[in-house]
């Protein structure tokens, strides 16, 4: 047991520094990402990939979405080599500004009728650095988040990175819903869909103002001392962790159910193809009200997992917001917006938080310091990359005019979930480790009544 070595993160004031700097470099970073998310969903099939065929045009356009995704798990090998090795505050830094500047280059791009082929190319580009620079966002930012909280509340602290994250959906879907309303659609699909990307020289400058205050964590720091020979925390990681990162990696296939709800449920609600005719402003309000109820959500999930561990919620997540896929697709199938909002605010914002508040605090604690950034990178991007394929997939199995989409792709979101359950079943309980113990396969959990008076000592203290 650690007693005789475990100290409390340096003052609560850092606790919830690092808490508030994860909120919003996760927020602005995530509102990058998610606003391409939206316009592949809306905008770019007429674009970018011109074609006579829509099923092409969505098809090539939802893929371009995936691309980002398979540039993850590279971006996750270097992103979590080097926030192990230099920190995790400096690896924040560089995924703000690579995020930053592609989604830039996005919105001064020129279209497919300007520049041919080239305009898909180009496109393809920089949601690969996209995808690149998102990798090591969350990593970074739940282990500065961890290794800054009190012992007792580290769920809870860690929640704020995903609160962000839904927080940074909320941005996204917002800004192109004003201009989806009041703006004509000829320029809106001219020109003002690009307003939302070049906004991102804002994330840029806020991003850095923010986290170059944020001080790097101590257990970092003691690690580094401890290590003064160069290590490889890649081959750490492979050769010591590897039974909990491929535990990891599929319960990141949760990512599942947003890519359900945000882009192949966009690409089927508005596209023409699919026949079903719910306006584009409209559709941006059901994801965006499952975002704010999820916001709301998370940081009790987040406090309950400190109480209760983190294996239960994430199952009963998984479980639940699989299930319930078939009832949100039922609803748009049926062109019932109300039952489509109250589908979207029970699945994707309140029972999916099960696993989404929770993985931020989950799967770094499975990971020791030395490894903690890339471990949790590589494998949480795996599995996401898995999710990124489904929307063309989805597309595929069940493209306009094919009969029963909602059973069809319900079906294998759900498959997917349950694999999640599974390997959060099979993982470890680690919400009552210490720090110093947290990735070790031995570590034993502090007694219930000794977690309780330092987990109420903790509450106390960041009051």
């Amino acid at each position: 047991m650690a007693d005789a070595t475990y100290h409390e993160p340096h003052g609560k004031h850092q606790s919830k520094k690092a808490a508030a700097s994860a909120w919003i470099g996760s927020a602005l970073e995530y509102y990058d990402f998610f606003i391409y998310a939206t316009a592949a969903s809306l905008i770019f099939p007429q674009i970018f990939f011109p074609s006579a065929n829509p099923r092409t045009a969505i098809i090539a356009s939802l893929a371009t979405y995936g691309v980002g995704y398979i540039a993850r798990p590279i971006g996750a090998f270097v992103l979590g080599h080097w926030g192990d090795t230099h920190g995790r505050k400096n690896v924040l830094l560089l995924c703000m500004f690579l995020m930053g500047f592609s989604t830039l280059g996005v919105g001064l791009l020129p279209t497919y009728e300007q520049i041919g082929i080239f305009a898909p190319l180009l496109l393809v580009v920089l949601r690969l650095v996209q995808g690149f620079a998102v990798a090591g966002e969350i990593s970074g930012a739940s282990s500065m988040v961890i290794e800054h909280s009190p012992f007792g509340r580290r769920g809870f602290f860690a929640s704020f990175t995903l609160q962000g994250v839904q927080a940074g959906q909320i941005l996204a879907a917002a800004v192109f819903l004003p201009l989806a309303h009041f703006m004509p659609d000829t320029a809106f699909s001219s020109w003002g869909w690009r307003i939302p990307f070049l906004l991102s020289i804002f994330v840029i400058i806020a991003g850095f103002i923010i986290r170059r205050e944020v001080e790097e964590t101590p257990a970092f720091k003691e690690e580094e001392d401890e290590h003064a020979k160069p290590v490889s925390p890649i081959v750490d990681a492979f050769t010591n962790t590897w039974a909990d990162m491929i535990r990891v990696a599929c319960m990141a296939l949760m990512n599942t159910i947003p890519v359900v709800t945000t882009v192949f449920g966009a690409a089927y609600a508005v596209q023409a193809a699919y026949g079903v005719g719910f306006h584009a402003d409209v559709y941006l309000w059901i994801p965006v009200l499952g975002n704010i109820v999820a916001c709301i959500v998370i940081p009790f999930v987040g406090n309950l997992s400190d109480k209760i561990g983190r294996r239960p919620p994430v199952i009963v997540g998984a479980l639940g917001s699989g299930l319930l896929a078939y009832g949100y697709l039922y609803a748009i199938s049926i062109h019932s917006v109300p039952l489509a909002i109250f589908f979207s605010i029970l699945m994707w914002g309140i029972i999916y938080q099960g696993y989404n508040a929770i993985f931020p605090s989950f799967f770094p604690e499975l990971f020791p310091t030395r490894t903690r950034v890339t471990s949790m990178a590589i494998s949480q991007n795996v599995g996401t990359t898995v999710t990124a394929l489904l929307p063309a997939l989805f597309a595929t199995v069940a493209p306009p005019g094919a009969v029963n989409i909602p059973m069809t792709v319900g079906s294998i979101a759900f498959g997917v979930t349950v694999i999640a359950a599974c390997a959060a079943w099979s993982a470890r309980e680690t919400y009552r480790i210490h720090m110093n113990d947290l990735g070790k396969p031995g570590a034993v959990p502090v007694p219930k009544e000794e977690y309780d008076r330092m987990r109420e000592e903790s509450l106390t203290a960041s009051a």
